[in-house]
């Protein structure tokens, strides 16, 4: 938790996911660290900077995997709950249907409809988000395990169903093009398996900071306090494109199509990716924008855009120590990527890693599509020669 929060603190976010409630260490490590405030948040505190706190929101995944009606499905959930109470008693609960004390996201041979009345029954304040719904393996509408309608999978749940995960390798735009997403908050979230990796995707609120705000801002669907998402390029996101990883090889859903979903190389079938089953689904052209869309912002991570301008890896000494300069002045990542004007970057930041971060605010990159469980390579300078004297110093010495 106190890693969580640090780099929390660094990323510039003010309430993160606990995470894993359904393991018991995990929640253990939870209650230690945190103060309940009453209103749906527990707050962490900052020995070393006592006025950034953190706050959380209780939150785990579970992976569901079961047969309906001759088809085996695979699904992630995301859950969210308003109290300590309410986890106790969904773990309880949960723990007569599977073993949920072996991974953080517990493996149920239970149907997302069963789950989500179990949950909904244990207390109606839950919040139940289908997880990165694209993702080919394990997810609402993926291409491999999952459902065409998001009736046929919650069935009679479905009206309590408010919210959507996008998932890495999709962004709004791409959720746009199904008419039958409207009615549903879509909401950006990243898996922080490691802390540094937090906030590659978020969504950024104006309201209250408590629980039940933000349910009702989401159930809602409330532009005025749903002010906008920050997205992974979806095309980094390693699902992005088809493929067949083994033989490298990378298709445009027409190249799919032109191959009969068969590898040329290997005649195996290619893992067909987000942006391919988005258009069988779809029901609407490209760049089609709804009325009460909720914005999005398209980011690359500070480390990578450093790792960029050096011509370094992102894990190298030289860009950790980069980084922890450009928080030094800036106070979080956040306020470099999104807030900070032009002239205010040119001032704090070296030459070359300014000229970079405008570039991605402008979106003005190079993106070789992920696929079959490949990340994406994205480019921002490309073949330029990113000239800042003080990089080409450094790279000299």
């Amino acid at each position: 938790m106190p890693h969580i929060a640090e780099w929390a603190m660094l990323k510039g976010i003010t309430v993160m996911g606990t995470g894993d409630f359904t393991h018991h260490l995990w929640l253990e490590e939870v209650k230690r660290n945190v103060e309940d405030m009453g209103n749906g948040l527990f707050k962490y505190s900052s020995k070393n900077k006592p006025r950034s706190d953190v706050y959380f929101i209780l939150s785990s995944e579970i992976s569901s995997i079961y047969s309906k009606k001759g088809k085996t499905y695979r699904i992630h959930t995301i859950v969210l709950a308003p109290s300590f109470k309410t986890v106790d008693a969904i773990n309880d609960t949960l723990s007569r249907y599977g073993n949920i004390a072996s991974d953080g996201r517990p493996i149920l041979g239970l149907d997302v409809q069963e789950l989500a009345r179990i949950i909904f029954g244990i207390d109606e304040r839950c919040m139940i988000i289908p997880g990165h719904i694209w993702t080919p393996w394990f997810s609402l509408f993926g291409s491999m395990s999952g459902f065409d309608k998001i009736e046929d999978c919650f069935e009679k749940q479905t009206p309590r169903i408010f919210a959507l995960e996008t998932g890495l390798s999709s962004d709004p735009a791409m959720n746009w093009r199904l008419s039958a997403l409207d009615k549903f908050s879509l909401v950006s979230n990243s898996d922080s398996h490691s802390p540094s990796k937090i906030g590659r995707e978020s969504n950024v609120f104006d309201c209250e900071l408590t629980y039940q705000s933000m349910h009702d801002v989401l159930r809602r669907k409330d532009k005025s306090k749903f002010l906008f998402t920050i997205e992974f390029f979806p095309e980094e996101g390693k699902y992005h494109f088809d493929g067949h990883r083994a033989c490298e090889v990378r298709f445009s859903p027409r190249q799919t199509r032109e191959h009969n979903k068969i590898c040329p190389r290997c005649g195996k079938a290619l893992t067909v990716g987000v942006m391919n089953r988005v258009e069988q689904l779809a029901d609407r052209k490209e760049g089609f924008i709804p009325p009460d869309a909720i914005p999005f912002k398209n980011l690359i991570p500070l480390d990578e855009i450093i790792a960029e301008v050096k011509g370094m890896g992102k894990d190298s000494l030289a860009v950790e120590r980069e980084y922890r300069g450009c928080m030094a002045k800036f106070d979080t990542e956040f306020d470099i990527l999104l807030w900070a004007s032009e002239q205010e970057l040119r001032k704090g930041l070296p030459q070359g890693l300014a000229d970079a971060v405008m570039k991605v605010r402008k979106g003005e990159v190079r993106i070789q599509p992920g696929y079959d469980g490949e990340y994406g390579i994205i480019s921002i300078f490309g073949n330029e020669k990113n000239k800042d004297p003080q990089e080409t110093q450094l790279k000299l010495f």
